[in-house]
């Protein structure tokens, strides 16, 4: 058993559902070499995260971002933290609601991913730095 490690550093995205897996295949090198196991990928942010959804029509990943924004809309007058302005409190639960990590299966060098599915990074600020991603393979060489 064979454990690797790695950052995977993102570049800002605006706010929305962005497919990322491309960059992270790129930043994994360890996975080529793996012929079973898992990735587990882990975003180290409180207003973003991560989840497998529809690869191939951008409009699942506009519909996703325009309900989520309704189910959690900006200035809800509730939120007590808003220091960091209107979109920050939304991020925050929209977080919590997705998830901030994914495991997913190895299979010869490939992620075991469905026909139509790819990584996403969903982004709940309007305008947020670049986004780190700690991938941790664990899986037989």
């Amino acid at each position: 058993m064979i454990w690797d490690q790695t950052i995977i550093e993102l570049a800002p995205l605006p706010r929305g559902f962005h497919l990322v897996t491309n960059e992270i295949l790129a930043q994994a090198p360890g996975l080529t070499n793996c012929e079973v196991g898992l990735l587990q990928l882990f975003i180290q942010h409180t207003s973003a995260s991560l989840a497998v959804n529809e690869n191939a029509d951008p409009d699942v990943r506009g519909d996703l971002e325009r309900h989520f924004n309704v189910m959690v809309p900006e200035n809800a007058p509730h939120f007590a933290h808003t220091l960091e302005g209107p979109d920050d409190m939304p991020a925050h639960i929209k977080s919590v609601l997705i998830g901030p990590s994914l495991t997913l299966p190895v299979n010869r060098g490939r992620l075991a991913l469905g026909t139509w599915q790819g990584i996403y990074l969903c982004e709940h600020r309007d305008k947020a730095a670049g986004r780190r991603i700690v991938a941790t393979l664990q899986g037989r060489w």
